[in-house]
């Protein structure tokens, strides 16, 4: 279950009436490019979790919504934290450090589950808080008014996540709202409308993150750091590995791999997946033949299909000389 460790959670997923209160993106990026929504607010009142559309993006008990980032590296480039609506900070932790949850930091991250953030208070009852800040990035203090928009701080790997992203917990009265369902009470039942947002994020059940070419197949370390892609190729290269980077699968999803050369097909094959993962990567490649890699374009795709449907698509190329 979530713990802020310094903003009491008081109830689970309940009704409430959004009235005038609005937000927008605590995130500065643009979702389905630079970063994603990789988990909704738990709308399943049993052991099992299921997002505000019936989907599976959740967790049992998540309170949330997770917007998270493509990589490490766009964390560690810098991406800021934005205040959801005006208000005033009521609470706040720094100092942390982004070492996210790992059987060596749980005890010293037990009850500091949100790690560094802020909490803002709008009246009326209404609170937004933001966690998994980048130690030392939160720049507002205790009391200090806000601006929608405004800068608290930057997207970190701080508290009990496992990937950089801002956790965005609303409140009114101390009950969890989801803002894509503010209505909804606690069993699964689908909204339609911009909820509590100013402009609704589209939703999007599972997708693509990257995609790149190796030599290799590379550590699922270096995807998730964003290290993963070469593109120093050349006709002697060993072999040629495409990776794929994703999210929210099911089971009986399938990831179609290819790629394409100057003299036809390179790599064609569909890996059926066999569980839901909220992350998880895979790879495909093939040898240098003997006569090395003919020169020019080398084209990718990976495409993922839902019950024979493509949900996603990305395109990567790479040129041999």
């Amino acid at each position: 279950m979530f713990r802020s460790g310094f903003a009491v959670v008081l109830s689970l997923v309940t009704p409430a009436v959004a009235g005038e209160f609005q937000l927008s993106l605590p995130i500065d990026c643009t979702l389905g490019e630079s970063c994603f929504i990789q988990q909704f607010v738990d709308h399943d009142p049993t052991a099992a979790a299921h997002d505000y559309t019936c989907g599976p993006l959740s967790y049992e008990g998540h309170k949330g919504t997770d917007f998270g980032l493509l990589s490490l590296a766009s964390m560690e480039a810098g991406v800021n934290v934005l205040a959801s609506a005006d208000g005033i900070v009521v609470g706040l932790r720094d100092g942390m450090q982004d070492t996210g949850l790992t059987p060596q930091t749980e005890a010293a991250i037990s009850g500091k589950d949100c790690g560094n953030g802020v909490v803002l208070g709008h009246g009326d009852g209404w609170q937004t808080q933001y966690c998994h800040m980048k130690q030392g990035s939160v720049q507002v203090h205790k009391g200090q008014r806000i601006r929608r928009g405004e800068v608290l701080g930057q997207v970190g790997l701080s508290g009990r996540t496992q990937f950089p992203h801002v956790h965005l917990s609303v409140r009114k009265d101390g009950a969890v709202v989801d803002p894509f369902a503010p209505d909804s009470a606690a069993t699964c039942q689908p909204q339609v409308g911009p909820g509590l947002w100013q402009s609704a994020p589209e939703y999007h059940a599972g997708g693509v993150l990257n995609i790149g070419f190796s030599t290799d197949i590379p550590s699922y370390q270096a995807v998730k750091a964003g290290s993963a892609e070469q593109t120093n190729f050349s006709t002697n290269s060993p072999a040629i590995v495409l990776w794929v980077y994703a999210f929210g699968s099911q089971e009986g999803d399938e990831l179609h791999l290819l790629v394409t050369g100057p003299s036809g097909p390179v790599i064609d094959k569909t890996a059926l997946l066999d569980k839901a993962q909220a992350q998880y990567f895979r790879a495909a490649g093939r040898r240098k033949p003997t006569a090395g890699w003919p020169t020019g374009s080398y084209h990718a795709t990976a495409t993922l299909l839902r019950d024979g449907a493509e949900i996603d698509q990305m395109e990567r190329s790479v040129v041999l000389k």
